[in-house]
């Protein structure tokens, strides 16, 4: 006799339930103090400020030139004229 597809998720679940989960009593320290909280102009004023240098402007547009063509590429028809007329006959 075959089980059904669905039992299989079931029984899984059901075993998966069974099992011993570790005690996490012991290794959480109740008295553990939470960290204190700061401004966020505080945390943000250690940052530096990005800058476009001259020197860096070149690599910013090539990087932004293959992005450029990437998303053109992403844009065009996956599937040519003639393989998309050869499914729609396969359809019909």
């Amino acid at each position: 006799m075959r089980l059904p597809l669905f039992l299989f998720p079931t029984l899984f679940a059901a075993l998966s339930a069974c099992s011993d989960f570790p005690e996490l009593e012991d290794t959480v320290d109740s008295d553990a103090t939470y960290p204190d909280l700061v401004p966020i102009e505080s945390l943000t004023a250690k940052t530096p400020d990005a800058r476009i240098e001259p020197e860096t402007a070149p690599d910013t547009q090539a990087r932004i030139d293959r992005l450029k063509s990437r998303a053109a590429r992403l844009q065009r028809d996956v599937i040519d004229d003639e393989t998309h007329q050869r499914m729609q006959d396969g359809i019909e």
